[in-house]
């Protein structure tokens, strides 16, 4: 006679957004139960959500992906020439000028910094990792002190950039 015994650590790390069966949430890797991964159809538009409160300064999850020698979508800068390639949790934090969360890039834990209830997206600063974007682009996060034109923090704007901010900067003095 075979007996079956269930392994709850197992039927836990189902639950795993990421799919690789060796990040396990026993070692802090993102749970279904605690954030919910959105998808355009058009694969633009990816967001995580939190289904749970997380107070400031608390550590909500740990990160993980593949390392890569390039910056492309979906990737976090590690070092100057090495960048992590994570198209499942970490990739997909939108941009805002006032962030909600902080990624740590040496110990690869992600924090929030502001209170965050069930249904707020999580946001990141892009410049506070990357020396230069995958893609400039305009900001559309209606912060007070919204940058306007995101790039990385050691990269000026390109043409459409400065296009973008010569109007941007006119519009907002007007005010």
């Amino acid at each position: 006679m075979t007996i079956f015994v269930a392994d709850k650590a197992f039927s836990q790390d189902r639950d795993c957004i990421y799919p690789e069966k060796a990040l396990s949430l026993r070692l802090g890797y993102p749970s279904a139960r605690d954030f919910e991964v959105l998808r355009a159809s058009n694969g633009r538009g990816n967001a995580v959500i939190a289904r749970k409160r997380f107070a400031p300064m608390e550590r909500m999850c740990r990160v993980s992906g593949l390392l890569v020698g390039r910056r492309r979508l979906h990737t976090i800068q590690i070092l100057p020439d090495i960048h992590m390639y994570d198209p499942y949790f970490a990739g997909l934090l939108l941009h805002s000028c006032n962030p909600n969360v902080f990624l740590d890039m040496s110990e690869l834990w992600l924090w929030a910094l502001t209170p965050i209830h069930a249904g707020d997206c999580l946001t990141m600063d892009y410049a506070s990792t990357e020396r230069k974007l995958y893609r400039q682009f305009a900001c559309r996060c209606g912060s007070s002190n919204c940058h306007g034109w995101i790039t990385g923090y050691d990269e000026p704007p390109n043409e459409q950039g400065m296009k973008f901010l010569k109007h941007w900067r006119r519009r907002c003095h007007r005010d």
